[in-house]
């Protein structure tokens, strides 16, 4: 999986690299310059748009189970870890959860919460491409890019589908196997037995009005998102309407969600960005100019958060000293008490060295014949 990220990473750089050298370093800089204070903008617009998701995030838990403080901070960690670290786009995710776990929420309930906030997200981004790729057609007719957007939606809508499955009783392995996967760790025992993680998601579906009300936020989450786009552009001087810039910003994102496995989305979000502006006869570099102020966005949201993250660690890590060394004396007592298994010499030949014990034993027996 490591390899996987790299290649990826490296793909995804020299792509980047590639299109920049093509579109021309000094115009690309020139647009970058000219959105001025429109790049501020776009950094608060981001704010807005992630402590919005946190928003989404608490509405899923049952009445006072989590603060709507805890779930926006920790919504700015995954974001940073999501966005700047050369993990796949859901390890922040499981990092969250876990520190959810670490403020009063039941590990179970923090855990579930966590998969049912990416199925709310990843529901509310499948409707906001839809409309967007309506927009499209209205705008462009049914040309290539609708096409190709057309066919991924086919090919998402049985994937979330599946995402959904897997989080009922048929996914219980798979489950057990991404948290031993992405969650290794005596800390991560805070999730608690599967059992107890399917139990809480089936309580949260159930609960239906929340689950309602936590799309509804993160579909407004999603339309927050298109301010970046149209106040960058217009500062650049392409004066587009909000609807095009929702059909940018949803196409832009469908692009990422799409090459997740790429950190960053290094290289796809700059060709989507080129090939949408370009159908309103916005040039290469002014979209990557736009994609390097959502780049700056990402870094100035996701440092902090970042900060945030470590600041929260070192926190734990200070408060709980006795609790890490009783667990590793816990982990030490259950290793000693391992039995090792015979050496395996072939499929129907194994070998154990004697024990001491009975060699010691024969020796007793030994002396009382004498």
């Amino acid at each position: 999986m490591k390899r996987l990220t790299t290649l990826a990473s490296i793909a995804g750089l020299c792509t980047v690299v590639g299109l920049f050298m093509s579109s021309g370093l000094e115009d690309v800089s020139a647009a970058v310059v000219s959105a001025g204070w429109g790049t501020a903008l776009v950094v608060l617009a981001r704010i807005v748009a992630v402590a919005w998701a946190g928003l989404g995030w608490q509405v899923v838990f049952p009445k006072g189970a989590a603060k709507l403080a805890d779930c926006v901070s920790l919504r700015f960690v995954r974001e940073g870890i999501n966005t700047l670290l050369p993990v796949a786009t859901v390890g922040g995710d499981f990092v969250g959860a876990r520190l959810l776990s670490k403020r009063g929420v039941p590990g179970a309930l923090a855990g579930a919460s966590m998969f049912v906030d990416l199925m709310t997200q990843a529901l509310t981004q499948l409707l906001f491409t839809v409309l967007g790729l309506a927009v499209l057609i209205v705008i462009c007719g049914d040309g290539p890019i609708a096409r190709t957007v057309a066919g991924g939606l086919a090919l998402a809508v049985p994937a979330l589908g599946a995402f959904y499955l897997i989080q009922r009783r048929a996914g219980h392995r798979l489950i057990q196997g991404l948290l031993s996967r992405f969650a290794s760790g005596r800390e991560w025992r805070a999730f608690g037995a599967i059992d107890q993680l399917y139990d809480s998601l089936r309580r949260l579906y159930a609960n239906h009005r929340r689950f309602a009300a936590a799309l509804g936020v993160h579909l407004i989450g999603w339309v927050i998102g298109t301010l970046e786009v149209y106040v960058c552009l217009h500062f650049m001087g392409y004066p587009i309407d909000f609807a095009q810039a929702l059909m940018i910003e949803s196409l832009a994102q469908a692009v990422r969600g799409a090459a997740f496995a790429v950190p960053g989305a290094l290289g796809a979000q700059e060709g989507g960005l080129i090939a949408l502006c370009g159908l309103f006869n916005i040039p290469a570099e002014a979209a990557l100019a736009l994609s390097l102020v959502k780049r700056f966005a990402d870094l100035g949201v996701g440092l902090p958060s970042l900060l945030l993250w470590h600041r929260i660690e070192t926190k734990l890590r200070a408060e709980a000293p006795e609790d890490e060394e009783r667990e590793a004396v816990v982990d030490t007592a259950r290793s000693a008490k391992r039995v090792p298994q015979a050496a395996t010499l072939g499929p129907f030949y194994s070998y154990a060295p004697p024990r001491m014990g009975a060699r010691l034993g024969e020796g007793e027996e030994l002396k009382k014949c004498a």
